[in-house]
């Protein structure tokens, strides 16, 4: 048998390389579009999905010569760079649930009831998020924080929880997209050789308008789908606040657990050691201010948080449904379907399937516009296949990069192509570890609130309305240098 540093570097053909993201298709097209849309039957679980198109990669690399040995080494080398994101995944369970039984996000949706025109909701809840994601530059950050903070807010004021959902998720990606500080950012602008702070200000074209849009479309929306605003509402709204003042004392001090954050996220502190520092601090505070043993605030980490059998008994919906969420295993399907894409993604590695695919499927664009048009359109096609924005920055980042300098199109426009279609639709594909995340920590199915994420779908159709009317992609400047377009 072959040693594992030559099995890497047999010849494959683009037919044998493309073959595993051909039979995945099948499964996603079949199992998860024809089986509900069409048969009317349950879709195939995404589980079922990615193992079944994993095996048929497994299965076919042996087929092919290559060793088992090199085969567990792609696998692992995937799933190890993917760890952290997994990690994250984890951790972010503990956090909700450690941030709830301190009081902490009782007391900030108890406040969000009393201090939020239930018209304005929809628009605030984009606004907020977006906020807090340019401090932090985290959009996973930010939805488990202050984004379930506004659904918890939503739910008490029986408001369209996937509208809310929609708009935090949009404005936790403004500001994933243009803060300095988030990783996807520096990732698009490292890939392409671009300056991160060039980067930033070619994104500007794209994602403003495509902000505008979303922040206007929220603002109808929140007075065409009027909230319930009637005596009536609001009276069941401030009986949510009125319980959750009698299961939680609420003090300043439940807002340390956020400025941990918010703090470590400006800071650039790892994001791992700043979840389990916030975390950590929840406990602290619960343990002074509230009546809640150590061994349920365990428990809760692990299993959720669970109101007492006492008050349980007597509580509103709306109140149970806003505290009894989070732990370890809350977030168990997002962490095992995450895992089983990177293993599918490990495999198909050694085949070079997705830069194969890149290249045979927008090898045809010779002009500048059609360039950055397919750039956009390999940006999405690759992060849905490898559910990792950072591979897709750096798989799209080489297969153009050439082809932009040969063109003389500025290379900002490429790091930025690379998130308005890569960055930006991510959300929006359901086996995505985003998506995923963003189901298990907001509560509301993807198949809910993609029509309500209005920042994406405006980006969607800006992007490439940019690049068709040459707006803010150098064409002019570079148009006599290369003769024709």
């Amino acid at each position: 048998m072959s040693s594992e540093s030559e099995q890497t570097v047999l010849p494959v053909s683009d037919f044998k390389a493309l073959l595993p993201a051909m039979v995945l298709g099948i499964l996603v097209i079949s199992g998860l579009v024809l089986r509900p849309l069409v048969f009317n039957v349950s879709p195939i679980p995404l589980e079922m999905v990615f193992l079944t198109a994993a095996g048929f990669a497994i299965s076919q690399l042996l087929w092919m010569g290559f060793s088992w040995e090199a085969i567990q080494g792609a696998i692992i080398s995937r799933v190890a760079r993917a760890l952290p994101a997994i990690l994250i995944l984890m951790l972010i369970g503990p956090l909700v649930a450690s941030w709830m039984i301190a009081g902490t996000i009782p007391m900030l949706v108890a406040w969000g009831i009393e201090l939020i025109n239930p018209n304005y909701l929809y628009v605030l809840a984009f606004l907020i998020a977006a906020i807090f994601s340019t401090l932090t530059g985290t959009s996973w950050g930010s939805a488990a924080t202050v984004g379930v903070v506004l659904v918890g807010i939503s739910n008490s004021l029986d408001a369209n929880t996937a509208i809310v959902a929609g708009a935090v998720i949009g404005g936790a990606y403004f500001g994933d997209k243009l803060s300095p500080l988030s990783d996807t950012t520096n990732m698009a602008a490292i890939a392409t050789g671009v300056d991160l702070f060039d980067h930033i200000r070619s994104m500007l074209w794209t994602t403003i308008p495509s902000a505008l849009i979303a922040a206007f479309g929220y603002v109808i929306v929140g007075f065409g789908l009027s909230i319930d605003s009637s005596d009536q509402a609001t009276g069941a709204a401030l009986d949510v606040v009125v319980a959750l003042q009698g299961l939680f004392n609420f003090q300043l001090i439940l807002l340390i657990p956020v400025l941990v954050v918010l703090v470590g996220s400006m800071k650039k502190w790892p994001t791992i050691p700043v979840l389990l520092l916030s975390t950590f601090s929840a406990v602290i505070v619960a343990s002074i201010t509230q009546e809640t043993s150590l061994v349920v605030m365990l428990q809760s980490l692990v299993s959720g948080v669970t109101l007492p059998e006492s008050a349980a008994a007597s509580a509103l919906p709306a109140v149970t449904t806003l505290v009894e969420r989070g732990g370890v295993y809350s977030m168990k399907e997002a962490v095992f379907v995450a895992f089983l894409v990177y293993f599918f993604v490990g495999a198909i590695d050694l085949l070079e399937t997705m830069p194969t695919l890149v290249r045979k499927l927008f090898g045809f664009a010779t002009t500048q516009k059609s360039t950055v048009l397919t750039s956009l359109y390999a940006a999405a096609a690759t992060n849905a296949l490898t559910s990792n924005q950072s591979a897709t920055a750096f798989i799209v980042g080489d297969a153009f990069s050439k082809r932009y300098d040969n063109l003389a199109i500025p290379r900002p426009v490429l790091s930025r192509s690379i998130e308005d279609m890569g960055t930006m639709i991510e959300s929006l594909i359901p086996w995505h570890a985003t998506a995923l995340f963003m189901v298990a920590t907001l509560g509301v199915p993807v198949s809910e609130y993609w029509y309500w994420q209005f920042l994406t779908l405006a980006n969607c159709l800006v992007a490439p309305a940019l690049v068709l009317m040459g707006i803010g992609c150098g064409f002019q400047a570079v148009k006599d240098k290369v003769g024709n377009q």
